[in-house]
């Protein structure tokens, strides 16, 4: 029973300081060393992968500071990101054992930054000594600098979406207008045509369009020109020949100038 307990003991141990190793471990590197039995063989991979010999880890650096050394700040980046991004290479580079000094990553920002930044490097220029400033005073000021151009960019922005609202709206009001007054217009425009359509022939006139009490030929009508019935002034043939004879008057004098 002594030994059995002691077994179980043993297994449970073993089991705590695999799932430790886990635990510490980056997801990157647990996708390495998830398939290993033992913690044993988990602490010997990475142990040679990360410690290793001399030589081992001198490559391992080398590769590092080259990968520092080409790190590019790219337009959609942050200062927070970039400096980062900085960092974690520089920590892997010390965790070999492999001096990186701050001074170095201070050089590094101020040559690579956009010239988005220039007016806050140059301020720091005019004021402090760069070769001594600090790496988190340096990126706090970046940042402050960020920070307020974002700021005029979302009022900029905003103002733009205000004006293009407004704009829209007016637009809107002045078709939704325009597409009313012409629903009205077609509206009556086809009620006059309906109308028309469904006046049958006028017994006075023979023709369509007209009720027969608003004919101008209604027997009960009475000529307001001549006072004859069966007519309206606007038909009335003495009006009629009046306008004809005033239109040839003129030139009926004319004929007996030349003559």
């Amino acid at each position: 029973m002594t030994q059995i307990k002691s077994h179980k003991e043993r297994k449970t141990k073993k089991s705590k300081a695999k799932t430790c190793l886990f635990a510490v471990v980056s997801t990157t590197v647990f996708t390495r060393i998830m398939s290993l039995k033992s913690a044993k063989v988990v602490w010997d991979y990475l142990k040679e992968e990360y410690a290793g010999d001399e030589r081992i880890r001198g490559m391992q650096s080398l590769n590092l500071i080259r990968e520092f050394e080409l790190q590019r700040m790219k337009e959609s980046k942050t200062i927070k990101e970039f400096s980062e991004k900085l960092l974690g290479i520089v920590n892997k580079v010390r965790l070999l054992g492999t001096d990186f000094t701050d001074c170095r990553i201070v050089e590094k920002i101020l040559v690579i930054v956009p010239e988005r930044y220039e007016a806050s490097i140059t301020t720091l220029e005019n004021t402090k000594d760069l070769s001594k400033i600090k790496l988190a005073e340096l990126i706090n000021a970046l940042q402050a600098q960020e920070q307020r151009r974002m700021m005029r960019l979302d009022h900029v922005a905003e103002g733009a979406l205000q004006a293009k609202y407004l704009d829209s709206k007016s637009n809107f009001r002045k078709n939704q207008v325009s597409s009313s007054s012409n629903t009205i217009a077609r509206k009556f425009q086809n009620k006059g045509k309906f109308l028309k359509r469904n006046f049958p022939p006028c017994q006075h006139c023979n023709k369509i369009g007209h009720a027969p009490f608003k004919c101008w030929k209604r027997p009960d009508a009475k000529c307001s020109k001549c006072n004859q019935m069966g007519h309206e002034a606007i038909i009335c043939r003495t009006t009629i020949q009046r306008q004809d004879v005033m239109h040839k008057w003129p030139v009926k004098m004319m004929k007996i100038k030349c003559s």
